[in-house]
């Protein structure tokens, strides 16, 4: 064999590399996947975010729910027998109101119990669809976050906000429009969400979580904490399985060039060192 013979058996490895790295991650999560609902006999969905690297240019982009997420979810549910339990984990930074919509109300249809697990963050939409589980599953630092509806880059609320502070006939006639879109996005979001709660909490409380969450009190990333969520009235618990973490470290982050977080990683010890 001669040298020009081993620098293409050589690149052709690198060429594959990636591919066979790639399959041996799907086949580990699919084995992790089938251990947790072999656990909890339960249908076990994923939805989780992270960020991806265009791999042409180079330049990160976050995804999002979206209407092909929630066709494959809504698939998902559907092939579940209807007495089985859900489990859904979610780690996303939220998106299209009418994709996490049409999952939370599958969600909240189905007769088995419903568990969302947050390992990390569920924002946004991700918090919608968290609303629809009988039960919430939050690690101690993990967050969920408000659900009030974003007319482009602005906050429906602020832009109310402008009209209520300001004469009309300082109001340009594009700003009225859009107060007149984000009146009806907060109306339509405030009642979705009393719908999702309906039942899990009494009326009155079910009505007031749902306008705090729509009304743009906080940022649209205010992060609402375990305790926080507790305090809402919503059925939160702490009881995360170490398989859902396990789980996530089989969704790396794409590596870049620099690392920014770096640790041995040891377990910890029942027994503290003196």
């Amino acid at each position: 064999m001669g040298t020009i013979d081993i620098f293409w058996i050589f690149l052709m490895l690198i060429a594959i590399q990636p591919v066979l790295a790639q399959k041996m991650l799907e086949n580990a999560r699919r084995r992790l996947m089938m251990k947790i609902e072999e656990m909890r006999g339960s249908r076990l969905i994923l939805l989780i975010h992270r960020q991806e690297t265009m791999s042409f240019l180079g330049f990160p982009f976050l995804k999002y729910i979206d209407i092909q997420d929630s066709e494959e979810v809504l698939r998902a549910i559907n092939m579940t027998d209807d007495e089985m339990p859900i489990d859904i984990v979610l780690h996303t930074p939220g998106g299209l109101v009418l994709a996490a919509l049409q999952i939370a109300r599958a969600l909240k249809r189905h007769r088995g119990k419903t568990t969302v697990f947050v390992p990390h963050y569920a924002m946004s939409g991700g918090t919608l669809i968290a609303l629809a589980a009988d039960e919430i599953v939050m690690s101690p630092d993990a967050v969920l976050g408000p659900i009030d509806p974003q007319i482009g880059e602005y906050p429906a609320a602020s832009i109310l906000n402008v009209i209520k502070k300001k004469k009309m006939s300082q109001v340009e006639d594009r700003t009225l429009i859009l107060a007149d879109i984000g009146e009806k996005a907060i109306k339509q979001i405030e009642k979705a969400a009393y719908e999702l709660l309906k039942g899990k909490m009494e009326d009155k409380r079910a009505k007031k979580v749902a306008r705090l969450l729509s009304s743009g009190k906080w940022t649209h990333d205010h992060p609402i904490t375990f305790d926080e969520a507790k305090e809402l009235g919503l059925s939160v618990s702490s009881d995360m399985p170490k398989e859902i973490y396990q789980l996530m470290t089989l969704y790396p982050q794409p590596t870049r060039v620099s690392q920014g977080v770096e640790y041995i990683p040891v377990k910890k010890t029942m027994n503290n060192h003196k």
